[in-house]
């Protein structure tokens, strides 16, 4: 089949299309010829077909290594249905049984089964390796390539194993696959599967409908999750956890706010994740929270997000994981939350491995902090990370180009850090320049006698988030690239050099600082307005709630929240209307207070020529209150408070929530039948009094200030009674 028409008849014939993606004919056409083939094609890319379509035209079984047992029978069902018969594709793994395998093999036997899919486990089983030493070998494809590399996101010590059982069973071409991969993890696929000599392709990383954005996890990081899904409804999604037990904690919160949600996870058996994934393709299910180590063999073309609960262990499984999104060219959203303490759970789970493997471990989150603190493009962040360059400036598919930080002048830096890798000679990495720079006399820097060169603390007067600004943005020019040897020291490019001779501007913009005890902006993907509080309006509205909490004789806080005023000092309501967008002000509250909180807003934004967002919105918190009419009927019914918490199947605490979001958005409930049940007159009196004085509403002062007394549901019920009686 030499033509061009033949191989596409093939193509038609076989899978139903008219053309090809880009790079698969010519890789076909090198692997038909009998060529060993590298192959690096992202997630999407149609990498299966490069190995499926020479398979079904070339004489004999094609013998496909691959690590996922739920990925082969996806694959296999789907070469079944589309090449007519149930013989041609089959696989052998741990989950079948004596009898069936015994059949798969008399298929081989008979000519009938041209690919064939093992694990690497299966592959180095005697009796299996005899079996295909006596069967015509058509070539080996070996998928997920990277489980090779011990720098790849998923090393499979099993894999190392391939070559040499290659050997055992016979000479055939190679073709090496893999969604994910750096230079150092190339270079070892490669030398392992002894393929140096391989033609090779290498797609665009470039996923142009993907959306990446970085938020802080913070202690509401569930809210925030329940809020996104409900913003994107009917949508599938993924969300990545790092343990067993925040998957299962996290599905249960999605279910209980009736979200169609799955866990998945290796600790389940094989028929419960099976069920999953079908439920999921078959929308019976909108979102699975998985673990980021167990891999999914979920080919789904409309996953429309994918969130990662935590910051995953490499750039390498963050691109995969984030690359099942949008694999039919629709919208994708990816979003990461991202806090310093869970790169220090990973580094802890390192304590006790072989050192060379912790060093590696360590490099790679390295890498995965950088992407996520930094402020530069976080498409050419990643691209460049694969080795490809991106020109634009700005993508317009990240939060850091949709809200970017301003930028300095840093060519002073740069050429600092230049001379000081210079001085060191090119052998260290980036931690370690960072030291001399900073004039840290490190144990290291002291034995190389590095805090004796002219360069030590020259770069003290910039913080460390400068100098990770400074040396990221230098890779990303190319005037620095990291040893593919000895990744992570630092090498000075040929640019480099001529920028040393012939400095030029040197713009970067200064690391994100991730704050764990911060609250997470709401950043609206493809271009929402920024939340920055308008600090002299919020004074000013804190200076008319003060006013009028005097006028009333009751408390600020009963008047509208902190929270409340940050919210209208964001995006200027203007109208009764639109403070009701506010999250605390109900219809009630908005005609009680309102009108002179709008005039004042109106009046600042005139005298200061502000421009608000044309789209006027604001994310509210996850609505407590799905029960309101029901609860609010209850009470007007004087049904005890337990008992309404039991028929809409919450705990007693979420009641108590459910309550306060009624009371503090401006609705008035009268709950004292409950509590004068509960409480005698002088102990409600006594807390009433406590919140009349107080300057807060806050739970914990509260408690510090009655907790020898009065239990925690006590306090909230008559700061309900409270609330409700004094602010609406």
């Amino acid at each position: 089949m030499n033509s061009s028409t033949d191989l596409h008849q093939a193509l038609k014939q076989y899978f139903g299309f008219d053309t090809f993606k880009k790079g698969q004919e010519a890789i076909i056409r090198s692997l038909l010829a009998g060529h060993d083939v590298f192959v690096l094609m992202p997630t999407g890319g149609g990498k299966s077909l490069c190995y499926q379509l020479p398979a079904l035209l070339m004489p004999g079984t094609a013998i496909v290594i691959s690590p996922l047992i739920a990925l082969m029978k996806n694959q296999v069902d789907a070469i079944r249905h589309q090449g007519g018969e149930d013989g041609v594709a089959h696989f052998i793994n741990s989950s079948l049984s004596r009898a069936q395998i015994e059949a798969v093999k008399h298929d081989i036997r008979t000519g009938v089964t041209k690919l064939l899919y093992v694990a690497p486990e299966s592959l180095t089983k005697e009796e299996n390796v005899e079996f295909l030493r006596s069967v015509t070998i058509s070539f080996y494809a070996v998928d997920e390539a990277h489980c090779i590399s011990e720098w790849g996101h998923d090393f499979r010590p099993e894999y190392r194993k391939i070559r040499p059982i290659m050997n055992e069973i016979g000479k055939a071409p190679v073709i090496a696959l893999t969604a994910t991969a750096t230079k150092k993890v190339r270079m070892d696929i490669k030398k392992n599967l002894a393929i140096l000599d391989a033609d090779e392709y290498k797609s665009s990383f470039n996923r142009p409908n993907l959306y990446y954005e970085v938020r802080p996890k913070t202690q509401n990081v569930d809210k925030d999750i329940v809020r996104f899904i409900r913003q994107h409804p009917r949508q599938s999604g993924i969300i990545y956890c790092l343990s067993r037990k925040k998957v299962e904690e996290l599905t249960e919160v999605l279910l209980t706010n009736d979200i169609k949600a799955a866990a998945y996870h290796a600790g389940m058996d094989s028929a419960a994740r099976s069920s999953t994934q079908d439920d999921f393709l078959m929308e019976r299910i909108d979102v699975i929270v998985a673990t980021i180590a167990f891999g999914m063999g979920i080919d789904k073309p409309d996953v429309r997000f994918v969130i990662h609960y935590d910051i995953p262990k490499s750039l390498e499984g963050y691109y995969q994981e984030t690359g099942r999104a949008g694999r039919d060219g629709g919208e994708g959203l990816c979003v990461a939350f991202y806090a310093r303490k869970d790169l220090q759970k990973l580094e802890k789970f390192m304590e006790g491995k072989p050192v060379a493997e912790q060093d590696i471990g360590r490099q790679l989150l390295k890498e995965t902090a950088a992407y996520a603190e930094s402020a530069v493009c976080r498409r050419k962040l990643l691209l460049h990370y694969f080795g490809e360059q991106y020109d634009r400036d700005n993508c317009e598919g990240c939060d850091n180009c949709l809200h970017p930080k301003e930028q300095m002048e840093a060519g002073t830096q740069l050429m600092q850090l230049l001379q000081t890798i210079k001085a060191t000679k090119e052998n260290f990495r980036e931690d370690y320049l960072k030291d001399i720079l900073l004039g840290h006399r490190s144990e290291d820097v002291t034995a190389h006698n590095h805090d004796s060169i002219e360069w030590f603390g020259v770069g003290e007067e910039c913080s460390e988030q400068v100098w990770n600004a400074v040396i990221r943005a230098s890779l990303i020019a190319g005037y620095l690239e990291k040893d593919v040897d000895n990744y992570g020291v630092l090498k000075i490019t040929p640019a480099g050099h001529q920028y040393m001779e012939k400095p030029t501007a040197f713009l970067i913009a200064e690391d994100r600082n991730y704050d764990e005890d911060a609250t997470a902006e709401e950043i609206e993907p493809q271009g929402g307005a920024s939340c920055a509080v308008d600090p002299v309006l919020f004074e000013m509205l804190r200076t008319l709630r003060k006013r009028l909490s005097k006028e009333l004789s009751v408390p600020p806080y009963v008047v509208f929240q902190d929270p409340s005023l940050e919210a209208m000092a964001t995006i200027y309501p203007q109208t009764l209307e639109e403070l009701q967008n506010i999250p605390g002000v109900g219809a009630g509250k908005a005609k009680r207070y309102g009108t002179e909180f709008c005039e004042l807003i109106k009046k600042h934004c005139v005298e200061n020529d502000i421009v608000r967002p044309e789209d006027f919105r604001i994310r509210t918190k996850a609505n407590k209150s799905k029960h309101k009419v029901n609860i609010i009927q209850s009470i007007d019914l004087k049904v005890p408070l337990d008992d309404i918490a039991v028929a809409n199947n919450i705990e007693f605490g979420e009641l108590l929530d459910n309550l306060e979001a009624i009371v503090y958005s401006g609705t008035k409930i009268n709950i004292d039948y409950f509590i004068f049940d509960v409480l005698d007159e002088d102990q409600v009196d006594d807390i009433y009094h406590y919140f009349s004085e107080s300057d807060t509403d806050s739970l914990d002062e509260a408690l510090n200030e009655l907790g020898e007394d009065y239990s925690e549901e006590e306090i909230r019920l008559v700061r309900i009674k409270f609330i409700s009686e004094m602010a609406n």
